[in-house]
């Protein structure tokens, strides 16, 4: 699946469950979305414009930029199902932590604990936040048919959080274990 079809598919699907700004769209995503997938608005705005142009979105209100409401269309739920239907397309993956943890005998044991140390203080940070997320998701009765499969991504969320805490706790230990010998010298 294209990204610009990811795109749609996020846009259409946000739009799914109420009507809303550009704007808002974005911020839905953002607070939503955002432990598993992002859109900048820079993506969003093209999206919208084309799924407008295929009927798949209806605008209302201001023609004034950002004051315009989209809804979704029934054109637009059927787009919508079909997307969702295409067979789910592997990105390759890009992790700077790894990528810095590789080439750790140049940085120093002491940098990739660092570095390590900070990825487990963010995962505790997130399972806070996922953990917020899941009340405010149960808290509003307007997504009660939506909130069962919202909870199943952040139970993803948690599950990929404590398991980065437990990795880096690994390596935390892996390093103590590190000959200094064995480290490039950066003098």
């Amino acid at each position: 699946m294209a990204r610009s079809s990811q795109t749609d598919m996020a846009v259409l699907g946000a739009l799914s469950t109420e009507p809303m700004t550009g704007y808002a769209l974005r911020e839905a995503i953002r607070d939503v979305l955002g432990h598993f997938w992002s859109e900048s608005f820079g993506q969003i705005y093209p999206a919208l414009a084309e799924l407008e142009r295929n009927g798949f979105v209806r605008r209302s209100g201001s023609a004034k930029a950002g004051s315009s409401t989209f809804a979704i269309t029934p054109s637009g739920t059927r787009r919508l199902r079909e997307l969702l239907a295409q067979p789910i397309q592997a990105v390759p993956a890009r992790n700077g932590l790894l990528l810095r943890l590789f080439f750790g005998r140049t940085l120093g044991v002491e940098v990739c604990r660092a570095l390590i140390a900070e990825a487990e203080a963010e995962a505790q940070q997130r399972l806070l936040q996922f953990d917020e997320l899941a009340v405010q998701i149960a808290g509003e009765p307007q997504y009660a048919d939506d909130a069962p499969f919202w909870q199943l991504t952040i139970s993803a969320g948690r599950h990929s959080a404590h398991a980065a805490i437990a990795w880096a706790q690994e390596c935390l230990a892996a390093l103590d274990d590190i000959d200094p010998s064995r480290q490039e010298n950066t003098a």
